[in-house]
């Protein structure tokens, strides 16, 4: 087996006993870049001479016994919307092509002082702002699975290239499922923390961001194994005063599920939440992703857990909410950006989520802003009092499967009716819990996907849950690139 197929959990224990070098592993995850990556266009940003030089000073610190921390050497991706001191931060957009960051960010500073090699830096849609990952200034990242579906967005590069092995962990950021969708829609893992437990700040930023992505955006990993994820969550985790939400935690990420853990697993309730039946933005779910959901559920239970399928229209709520505020930041902050250096892919999404905007609750309204943020606490309320009885909750990842390159763009129906369909995925910011993305199977194509939502500060819960359904659903990553014009084959459902 080459270094680039095993796990970060793997490659970081045999870098500790020196079975392998940094300069093994880096070399390893380069090579398959450079074989796998034209294929896909992932990883936009190669850095191969910086990260073997930096795989030479891991080698050398563990040599004289100065390992740096738990991803000593272990090769990682980064986003091209994260800081990086020295590096430009596109945002995936031409005009910012030579925008240098200064100072580098703190998710970017807490894997690098663990000891991880930067070996590149993946793809996004423009201002991180879609389902998908294309734009003008890289082009488009394709699907391993399925070139003809998204691969999800915006860390959408982030998760083909830890599917592809084009690295062991992939750091992105989430502000309305961009680490959780592309996860599940390339058969790979992806958390959103709890907020505060992952410290964001961007320093070479000449102002603050707007309140929406203040309170909405997370950074988390991406990995292919939820092992993995514990590993990648546990290095990025830390406290950072220049951030204000950063919380100074007495308890870390455990390394792996304890026996007490499982054993309270088998006593932990479960709420299943298939369609939370509302109108219009509230949201909706096609058969496909209520049965991929029901069979997690199954598992769950097999193993357990007590299960039970409820309905909780706080989640519709919440991802109403989520447009409300945020398209109403974008109107104010955003669109005259847009219009001067958005590609034209980028302006016509951009375009019809306004006019569905404008559909469902009428031209911007600045009160109805201010009372939006007010609502959020009591949205934030019921779903905790609701997780005293139900400590996870289990949801498809989004309400359809992952949907065809280009469709997000289509139509005013067809932008709204997905609008729809993401439910899931908008309403975990605005109630502030940490949410797993994973991948469950479903027949040809790309996978189906869900999400596991647990309390804040509980993400040891959601990860001992995750674990039961990636054993369940046999995902087995990394893949090799499907051929144009075909898909591979996805496990069944069962």
């Amino acid at each position: 087996m080459e270094i680039w197929q095993l796990s970060a959990v793997e490659v970081a224990r045999l870098l500790r006993t020196g079975a392998v070098s940094s300069v093994e592993a880096t070399r390893s995850v380069l090579g398959r870049i450079a074989d796998v990556d034209p294929a896909v266009n992932a990883v936009v940003e190669v850095r191969e001479d910086a990260a073997l030089d930096a795989a030479r000073k891991a080698d050398a610190r563990l040599r004289h016994g100065r390992a740096a921390g738990p991803l000593h050497g272990v090769p990682v991706t980064f986003k091209v919307n994260t800081n990086v001191a020295g590096l430009p931060t596109t945002e995936g957009v031409a005009a910012y092509k030579d925008h240098v960051a200064k100072e580098t960010d703190p998710q970017v500073s807490s894997w690098l002082d663990a000891g991880a090699v930067l070996v590149g830096r993946t793809n996004c849609p423009p201002f991180a702002t879609r389902w998908t990952t294309e734009n003008d200034l890289y082009g488009a990242t394709l699907n391993p699975w399925d070139p003809a579906v998204t691969p999800g967005g915006s860390s959408g590069g982030a998760a083909v290239a830890v599917a592809l092995g084009m690295g062991a962990l992939a750091q992105g950021n989430d502000i309305g499922g961009s680490i959780r969708y592309p996860a599940a829609c390339c058969g790979v893992v992806g958390m959103r923390p709890t907020p505060g437990r992952v410290p964001a700040w961007a320093g070479s930023s000449s102002h603050d961001p707007p309140m929406a992505v203040q309170a909405f955006v997370e950074q988390g990993p991406l990995a292919r194994t939820v092992a993995d994820l514990r590993l990648g969550l546990r290095a990025m985790e830390s406290y950072d005063p220049r951030d204000p939400r950063a919380v100074a935690l007495g308890s870390r990420i455990r390394p792996s599920a304890s026996a007490s853990t499982s054993a309270a697993a088998e006593r932990t309730r479960v709420a299943v939440v298939v369609n939370p039946g509302g109108p219009g933005l509230r949201g909706s779910t096609t058969p496909e992703s209520a049965e991929a959901t029901r069979t997690a559920a199954r598992w769950l239970a097999d193993a357990g857990y007590q299960v039970d399928e409820v309905e909780q229209p706080v989640f519709g709520e919440a991802a109403e909410l989520w447009w409300k505020l945020a398209l109403t930041e974008f109107a104010i902050g955003m669109t005259a950006e847009v219009e001067r250096v958005g590609d034209p892919g980028f302006r016509r999404f951009f375009d019809l989520m306004f006019a569905v905007y404008r559909e469902e609750f009428g031209e911007v309204d600045l009160a109805g802003f201010v009372a939006g943020w007010a609502r959020r606490g009591m949205l934030r309320r019921r779903l905790s009092e609701f997780a005293e009885r139900y400590p996870l909750v289990l949801t498809p990842v989004s309400g359809e499967p992952p949907f065809a390159m280009g469709a997000d763009a289509e139509s005013v129906v067809r932008t709204g009716e997905l609008m729809g369909r993401q439910w899931p995925l908008m309403s975990v910011p605005v109630l502030g819990f940490p949410a797993l993305g994973l991948p469950v199977g479903g027949g040809t194509g790309a996978p189906l996907g869900v999400q596991v939502i647990g309390r804040p500060f509980e993400e040891d819960a959601v990860f001992a849950a995750a674990e039961v359904i990636e054993a369940r659903a046999g995902f087995a990553t990394p893949i090799d690139p499907s051929p144009t014009g075909k898909s591979h084959d996805v496990a069944a459902l069962g």
